[in-house]
């Protein structure tokens, strides 16, 4: 639930199952990105003291690559983007490099996934790929005056792959939220599998909520249709 009924955060509305974390300064629209990043029930991602403690490999340092290339990415489109469409344009190449989008597609529908024939599955990548790309566009409004900052360190997750650690919040330092985002290094390197909200809510296990309400009503072609439809609301200006 919002208890700030700022500008921005009413756009978070736009259906039953969106969580609303309301940390963020009226002046930046991520109360809308907490939201849009997270639809269903909270999901708790919990680190080990030891696994925290641990050393990152060496070459784990270049996991960290891909989110700079995003913020920045981000950081351009809230400037010079006037438009969400425009905005959308500016965001999708770093959104393609830094993101494995069908990764978390598959881990989103869950096992259901397996059983989709290739061109749902093809339709839903495609659903799903512009749904990201509208969601981070319709966040950064030159009105955002979002500023962001990189851990350069990643730490080990428990479960494999690296963590980096970022925060993003008000210019003036106001409403700073730490957004996390497990790397994982296939044949394409390091990409996003997943992304931690205030360091523990899992983005995947959230979606998944939502996403399996649409795939029982309609099937793969419903939840293309659901994601679509949010991507038309988030690049509506």
């Amino acid at each position: 639930m919002c208890h700030e009924p700022d500008l921005y955060a009413q756009n978070c509305l736009q259906d039953e199952s969106t969580i609303m974390i309301c940390r963020f300064s009226p002046k930046v629209t991520l109360s809308l990105l907490s939201a849009c990043l997270l639809t269903g029930p909270v999901a708790m991602t919990a680190l080990s003291p030891v696994a925290l403690a641990q050393t990152a490999p060496a070459d784990a340092t270049s996991a960290v690559a891909p989110i700079s290339a995003l913020y920045d990415a981000l950081k351009t489109a809230q400037k010079t983007g006037k438009t969400a469409q425009q905005r959308a344009t500016m965001i999708a190449p770093a959104v393609d490099r830094a993101f494995d989008l069908e990764a978390i597609l598959r881990r989103s529908v869950g096992v259901r996934y397996n059983s989709l024939s290739p061109a749902d599955r093809t339709r839903l990548l495609g659903s799903f790929r512009q749904f990201t790309i509208a969601r981070y566009a319709s966040s950064f409004k030159p009105e955002a005056q979002a500023a962001f900052t990189v851990s350069p360190q990643t730490r080990p997750n428990p479960t494999g792959g690296q963590i980096v650690d970022t925060t993003i919040g008000g210019t003036d330092g106001s409403g700073v939220t730490p957004i996390d985002y497990i790397m994982t290094n296939g044949a394409s390197g390091w990409r996003i599998t997943d992304v931690l909200l205030n360091a523990h809510i899992s983005q995947v296990a959230a979606q998944r909520a939502d996403f399996g309400g649409a795939l029982s009503s309609g099937g793969a072609s419903g939840l293309a249709d659901h994601l679509d439809s949010k991507t038309a609301h988030f690049l509506h200006d």
